[in-house]
């Protein structure tokens, strides 16, 4: 959610009414999530001026670990350095954090060939944007599961009921510290999370919604303290519930 946000921005500055606008003090402090959205809190290192050149030998945009070759264009002025100098530093300040963690196994290959792309400023700010809505276009429509088994028919379903919220078997990333609670796109999906887990006895598809608009899945090693609720439902693996 905040890479995509960060390249939302940086798509706007580098398309702004004022020309491609370089923000010259890219630091994560200089940023702030609003209502799921990132912004910029100061604006003052901000600039629209692209750096002038005669020849190509003067466009070389250098960073502490890499420095990238740009072409000097007609009018003399280093082509896209605003636009490139906001990546890479998206790249270096963010990307490479954020990327590589928590994303579903076959989601990886496309989210690598990003922070790939964006390192070597092969990718330019509209090719990221597309990149990334791709990925998350995959993601919210479930087209990422790799077709297997269903295993949701190994499940005894109660509906009416929950599990007490409580402490239980931690995983990771999990959306509460107290216990298993995943996204999914389905109780399928959940299904299979629970079966690849041993100490996983039952799950219950909540209420809840991410960002992205999947539900959240709790996932339990006790099958006690089951307690109405007219809203949910418990599936229980058969096999722990043959007592």
């Amino acid at each position: 959610q905040i890479c995509l946000s960060l390249v939302k921005l940086l798509f706007y500055l580098a398309h702004s009414p004022l020309g491609s606008i370089v923000l010259l003090d890219f630091q994560p402090r200089q940023f702030v999530m609003v209502d799921g959205n990132l912004k910029v809190t100061d604006m003052d290192d901000a600039s629209t001026e692209e750096l002038s050149c005669k020849e190509d030998n003067d466009c070389t945009l250098d960073f502490p670990t890499k420095s990238f070759p740009l072409k000097c264009s007609v009018v003399g002025k280093c082509e896209g350095i605003n636009e490139k100098k906001n990546l890479f530093n998206a790249y270096r300040y963010f990307f490479t954090y954020l990327l590589p963690h928590s994303a579903p196994l076959s989601l990886r290959p496309f989210l690598s060939d990003i922070l790939n792309a964006t390192g070597d400023l092969r990718y330019g700010i509209n090719e990221t944007l597309e990149a990334f809505e791709k990925v998350l276009h995959l993601y919210k429509s479930g087209l990422y599961l790799q077709k297997r088994p269903l295993l949701l028919k190994d499940y005894i379903s109660l509906k009416g009921f929950r599990v007490v919220e409580g402490e239980d078997y931690k995983c990771w990333p999990s959306y509460s510290h107290l216990g298993c609670l995943l996204s999914v796109h389905s109780a399928e999906e959940a299904a299979a999370i629970c079966n690849s887990r041993s100490q996983c006895q039952s799950f219950i598809m909540t209420q809840q919604r991410t960002w992205t608009g999947r539900p959240l899945a709790s996932f339990q090693s006790s099958l006690t303290d089951l307690i109405p609720d007219a809203n949910a439902v418990v599936y229980i693996k058969r096999s722990a519930s043959s007592g």
